[in-house]
């Protein structure tokens, strides 16, 4: 669907749009009054988010995109740009979450895991730069928000390679914090815990039991928009990750301060293994 954008409005571009987080992260920043590029491989549920999005009175395009095929990507933010002439906002949504024993998953099973947690975020990062840039250049400011999670904190049992994953996304993020800021590209890592989605649909390991899964995808969506739109004393600190809910706060601001023996503990304890 096309979009005819006033020369005002943000623009945000979200990927795994369809469902879950992704979808209450356009919503959000919808009723803000942006322009919403919206993508996901389910159409479908695309369809039912333009409707919802348009309700609000916020103008969306919409496409189905692989955010494994880095050239569609790239052909993604290229037809956004056109119309809107502007990436105000990158949002690194997608993502696939597998639970169980490492050895127990098929290898072709963390393979589809790194494909989108990782490689769709490399993807996104190197698709959006020269829109980030050049709106960074014209309009003073612009954003990526990658979605890490509580479990790039420590290694997760029964979530390894999901874990693992998430430790990219940390690493990415911090590393692009230094270099892209002289292009005045903000960083962004959200980090939940386990979130209320069919991503964690039948999903049981120590963790989740222990500790339950309490966030909703509104609760992220708003730390989301919270981030993007960041405090004096948070730009003055220069916050690049920024933990969502107490559960995920407590486990961070843990790790800051206790040995790593104790953290290895306080993790073992939680997995029950």
């Amino acid at each position: 669907m096309s979009v005819n954008a006033g020369p005002a409005a943000r623009t945000v571009l979200v990927t795994g749009a369809a469902a879950g987080i992704g979808r209450e992260i356009s919503l959000a920043f919808a009723r803000r009054g942006c322009t919403i590029g919206a993508y996901d491989v389910d159409e479908a549920g695309l369809e039912t988010l333009r409707t919802e999005v348009e309700a609000l009175g916020a103008r969306v395009r919409t496409a189905r995109l692989d955010v494994t095929d880095a050239e569609a990507f790239a052909l993604a933010v290229d037809e956004l740009v056109a119309e809107t002439g502007r990436l105000d906002v990158l949002v690194n949504n997608a993502g696939v979450l597998r639970a169980g024993r490492f050895e127990e998953l098929a290898v072709g099973v963390h393979d589809r895991e790194i494909d989108i947690n990782v490689k769709g975020v490399m993807h996104g990062l190197h698709a959006g730069f020269e829109a980030l840039r050049h709106t960074a250049r014209a309009h003073g400011a612009a954003t990526v928000v990658n979605l890490a999670s509580a479990s790039a904190i420590y290694g997760q049992a029964e979530l390894a390679n999901y874990s693992a994953t998430k430790f990219y996304v940390r690493g990415l993020t911090e590393a692009l914090d230094l270099e892209w800021a002289r292009h005045g590209i903000r960083m962004i890592a959200m980090w939940p815990l386990f979130v209320q989605t069919a991503m964690t649909d039948g999903v049981s390991t120590g963790t989740t039991r222990s500790l339950g899964i309490r966030l909703t995808a509104s609760d992220v969506a708003q730390a989301v928009v919270a981030a993007t739109e960041p405090s004096r004393l948070r730009r003055a600190l220069h916050q690049v990750h920024f933990p969502v809910g107490a559960q995920t706060k407590v486990l961070n601001l843990g790790s800051h301060f206790s040995p790593a023996w104790l953290t290895r503990q306080v993790n073992r304890r939680l997995s029950g293994d």
